[in-house]
């Protein structure tokens, strides 16, 4: 096997990295964020690199792999449901207020019919602020619990809520 050069052999991959986190990602701040975070991760197996069949595949797999995280992520991001949100509200009639009421109680109401685990995991992090770790600990679950417990009671609340909000069911 052939030694490999950062400088020679990687690092002119990094136009091709950055088209394919654009064309994931679509945005070029992203992109590049992506691009500098693949440099770095295969920087650190640089003791690995003999061991790979094609060091350019192994670098466009983790460009790819960040770029598509990234992106879930940044779909996930979510609005906390705060009670601090209930009393600043845009709301400028009485009618819109009273909306918008409603629409925090209805929230409150579809967490209180979550199963018991997803409605502590949901209070904790969106209401309560906690990381997952602290979650975790908590509840004495794992951080991968914590998210996928976390991921379906956002999800149900939202489907319901819509489901009640489009259809008045």
């Amino acid at each position: 096997m052939q030694e490999i050069n950062f400088r020679n052999d990687i690092l002119p991959l990094k136009d091709k990295l950055f088209r394919v986190a654009l064309r994931i990602t679509f945005d070029r701040a992203e992109a590049e964020d992506i691009v500098q975070e693949t440099l770095i991760r295969v920087w650190n197996k640089r003791e690995e690199w003999t061991q790979f069949g094609s060091i350019e595949a192994y670098c466009l797999t983790v460009a790819k792999n960040l770029a598509i995280d990234r992106s879930e992520k940044k779909d996930a991001q979510t609005v906390e449901l705060t009670p601090a949100m209930e009393q600043a509200s845009d709301a400028s009639s009485p009618y819109e207020k009273l909306v918008t009421k409603e629409r925090m109680m209805l929230i409150h109401r579809l967490m209180k019919e979550l199963p018991e685990k997803q409605r502590q995991i949901m209070l904790l992090r969106d209401i309560e602020n906690k990381s997952y770790k602290e979650i975790a600990v908590a509840l004495n679950l794992t951080e991968e619990q914590v998210k996928v417990n976390l991921f379906r009671a956002r999800q149900k609340v939202k489907q319901q809520f819509i489901n009640i909000e489009g259809y008045g069911l």
